[in-house]
């Protein structure tokens, strides 16, 4: 006789496994746990800037590695009023926030505007000192050739 809340539940688990925002995941091999995930993340303000950010995740530890690489293209128009909404600090703003460990290790990507260059920075970056560093990448985006050119210009 089969059991229904069993075969349920086993349906539920498989359906939420194949639900997930990443673009990609490799395992590392045939004996751990460990994947490389990659992430396709969109700008919440410059919606046409997707980042896709590649990082180890360990099924089974309590801390994830704090490795990552970043990549952002331009995947749709960038407007002038989309960039008068970004933080202009030399700092500028966070974008992106996962976390990485239960012991305040997170992943963060910051987005920063190069006024000289007329270039979007994403910053990704770990927020916990491992082996001797903070772990970190970049990625820039040009504003050449959007239709924020001309407000770029002006932000100089």
């Amino acid at each position: 006789m089969v059991n229904y809340r069993i075969l349920a539940l086993l349906l539920g688990v498989s359906l939420l496994s194949a639900c997930s925002d990443d673009a990609a995941k490799v395992s590392l091999g045939l004996f751990t746990t460990k994947d490389v995930v990659v992430s396709a993340q969109q700008d919440p303000l410059v919606t046409g800037v997707t980042c896709h950010i590649s990082h180890v995740e360990a099924d089974l530890d309590f801390s994830d590695p704090s490795d990552m690489s970043i990549a952002c293209r331009q995947t749709g128009p960038i407007t002038a009023e989309q960039l008068a909404k970004i933080n202009l600090s030399k700092s500028g703003e966070v974008v992106f926030k996962t976390s990485k460990s239960i012991l305040f290790k997170s992943l963060k990507v910051r987005r920063i505007f190069d006024a000289p260059t007329r270039s979007l920075i994403y910053l990704s970056y770990s927020t916990k000192e491992t082996s001797g560093s903070h772990h970190h990448a970049l990625s820039t985006v040009p504003l050449y050739g959007t239709h924020a050119w001309e407000w770029a210009n002006k932000a100089q």
